[in-house]
């Protein structure tokens, strides 16, 4: 594959059309929300074949969260983009902190294995 090619591969699903988060006012400060998302899905954007995986977000609202119905099909979108593991943490928190504004925000994806291998990919915004 040449340098070009591999490059542009490796942008697939950075800009994919995805629902917009919502969020709300908190009423509080001070205080950690943590999601889990045990059933993310998403194509693998080299073979076509699905990719599976438990994320989990916590982050420390600022002045909004997010509403979790929304939430939910933002992730539910995933499963028909092409991303690979790397992209698709790094793009989710980008959304999320774009949206939510936290102080700070923490994303973990704990991938299936995939010939033989597991992954996980942290990524973190902001300080606690």
């Amino acid at each position: 594959m040449k340098e070009i090619e591999k490059r542009e591969a490796s942008k697939k699903g950075l800009n994919a059309p995805l629902p917009e988060m919502e969020v709300f006012p908190t009423q509080f400060r001070g205080y950690k929300v943590t999601l889990h998302i045990p059933e993310y899905t998403s194509v693998c954007p080299k073979t076509g074949l699905p990719d599976f995986g438990t994320l989990t977000l916590t982050y420390i609202p600022n002045r909004y969260c997010v509403e979790l119905k929304s939430f939910k099909f933002y992730m539910q979108a995933y499963r028909n983009v092409g991303i690979f593991y790397e992209n698709a943490v790094n793009r989710i928190l980008r959304d999320f902190v774009k949206t939510c504004k936290p102080k700070w925000a923490y994303l973990k994806g704990d991938f299936t294995p995939r010939g033989g291998i597991s992954t996980t990919v942290e990524v973190e915004f902001g300080k606690k």
